[in-house]
């Protein structure tokens, strides 16, 4: 059955081809149309051409007889160059066309960088001549009479912050003395203490929160993960490693009190257990209440 049906396919395009094929010739026949043999066009020619001599006229050109005339009145029309020297380059002088665009362009960019690294290095030198002056974090400041501190601390219920040193100051217990001589013995911030106030970091040692104070338990409560800090900055609760890390206090003969604040002074917090003050909350916490 199959191969019937493919047979059938075959003679169908056979037939159809033949169709085609009749119908192109006979549209020639009708029309008259198709192709001469090279011979015929030779013949054809020849024919012409003897018949334009027999009457005594000029015999028709052809395509080749025209190519050859067009080829001809080219070549007839060009005119040969002249043959002269070689002229040698001189360059012209710097002097006659002044500065090019190059050069300006050049000059421009070392210009402008030069003044870039000049500015630069006037505004970076006396950084790294003289240390951070006393009017702001990273350096030494004052900030103010121990007398006029301590009265701003019991203004402030407890808490004194300094922002420009990012700070709090805090009072230290003349009772508490015995024992910070111990527990602070050799470091730079006992000085403070025998004057009578503390400075102290604001950054909690567990995780760098800024830590606020608690007006109402007085101690220092960190909201992020609430570790909790008497108001001398030892360490109550929470997961922080230790107690506050506090600045250096010194104290001139006049009363004014100066923090360094530098970082490569700062005072690492005293252990897990300090209690010089033995202060206890003293009312609600503000965090985990």
């Amino acid at each position: 059955m199959t191969a019937l049906v493919v047979l059938a396919i075959v003679l169908l395009v056979l037939f159809a081809a033949a169709a085609v094929l009749s119908t192109v010739r006979r549209r020639d026949m009708n029309q008259a149309i198709g192709q001469l043999s090279r011979e015929t066009r030779q013949r054809d020619a020849a024919r012409r051409k003897a018949k334009a001599k027999a009457d005594g006229a000029t015999p028709p050109a052809t395509g080749r007889d025209v190519e050859r005339a067009l080829v001809a009145a080219r070549s007839a029309a060009l005119v040969p160059a002249a043959s002269t020297s070689p002229t040698l380059w001189v360059p012209p002088d710097p002097d006659t066309y002044g500065v090019t665009r190059r050069q300006f362009l050049n000059r421009s960019i070392i210009g402008m960088m030069t003044l870039s690294i000049t500015t630069f290095a006037a505004a970076a030198f006396p950084v790294f001549l003289w240390p951070s002056g006393s009017s702001g974090f990273g350096g030494l400041i004052r900030i103010g009479k121990l007398s006029d501190i301590k009265a701003e601390i019991q203004k402030n219920s407890g808490f004194l912050y300094k922002p420009e040193g990012r700070m709090w100051v805090t009072e230290f217990p003349a009772t508490a003395l015995p024992k910070a001589r111990l527990a602070y013995k050799g470091l730079a911030c006992l000085p403070g203490m025998e004057a009578g106030i503390v400075a102290l970091y604001q950054k909690c040692v567990h995780l760098g929160c800024r830590v606020p104070s608690c007006l109402t338990s007085q101690w220092f409560e960190c909201p992020c993960h609430g570790s909790q800090f008497n108001q001398v900055g030892e360490k109550k609760g929470g997961p922080a490693p230790r107690g506050l890390d506090r600045f250096p206090v010194s104290v001139s003969a006049d009363g004014t009190v100066t923090v360094d604040t530098a970082s490569a002074k700062i005072i690492q917090g005293p252990p897990i257990g300090t209690n010089t003050t033995g202060q206890e909350a003293e009312g609600p916490h503000c965090v985990g209440a």
